[in-house]
């Protein structure tokens, strides 16, 4: 499965938060891994153990052999387990998500592509319900879903007593509007959320500034 720019600067930017965060981050659960990208990119910043949930054989096999080749791999434990039965004894500090973008929409012939980015295996209220059974009650956790969902996701965290922390929006280009958000959020209740906005590219079509900063310990070409 191809690695996708916004996944990466979604890596990046969480990564970042639970570097700063005011919480000590030292167990970290990452649902639907794929083939460990988000995973290897906390790693890289953070030293918290983190365990990777991958309901795909293969897609698990291949995150175990990216993850063996790194220089983080004893930090990161991958599991080949549909979420909804993982049953780890303990709770986490935080969690992270890109769960499936496509709900009762047109499926992919590739059964594996429908698996990774539609419903056919998990729903995004499924996952809410997971990061509540398993989220510790101080702790964070950060999701990213398509900005045509905000409205739901919204309403979903609203019935469930979700509360955003921070909102990014992300944007193709600054000629663009919103495609994705990606969210920090808490069980606990939040006042007030910061929300910003980010473009990758700039009028140019160069990468922003913002961009660089967030990736360029991940890019090797920035």
């Amino acid at each position: 499965m191809k690695v996708t720019t916004d996944s990466c600067f979604f890596g990046a930017w969480a990564s970042r938060e639970i570097q700063t965060s005011a919480i000590q981050i030292e167990k970290v659960l990452d649902i639907g891994t794929g083939t460990g990208l988000l995973s290897l990119m906390i790693a890289q910043k953070n030293n918290a153990s983190i365990d990777a949930v991958e309901i795909d054989a293969d897609a698990a096999r291949q995150a175990e052999e990216n993850i063996s080749s790194s220089s983080w791999s004893e930090k990161i434990k991958v599991y080949n387990q549909d979420i909804l039965n993982f049953r780890p004894g303990y709770k986490y500090d935080c969690i992270i998500c890109n769960p499936p973008f496509y709900e009762n929409e047109l499926n992919s012939t590739e059964q594996r592509k429908n698996i990774a980015h539609h419903s056919s295996s998990i729903l995004i209220s499924q996952v809410l319900n997971e990061i509540k059974n398993n989220l510790k009650e101080d702790g964070i956790f950060f999701l990213m879903y398509p900005a045509k969902r905000q409205k739901e996701v919204n309403d979903l965290f609203e019935k469930d007593h979700h509360y955003f922390i921070k909102k990014i929006i992300l944007k193709q280009s600054v000629n663009h509007a919103g495609f994705r958000i990606i969210a920090m959020a808490t069980n606990k209740k939040v006042n007030e959320v910061e929300t910003s906005e980010i473009s990758i590219w700039n009028e140019k079509q160069q990468y922003t500034s913002e961009f660089i900063d967030l990736l360029k310990d991940y890019y090797l070409y920035l």
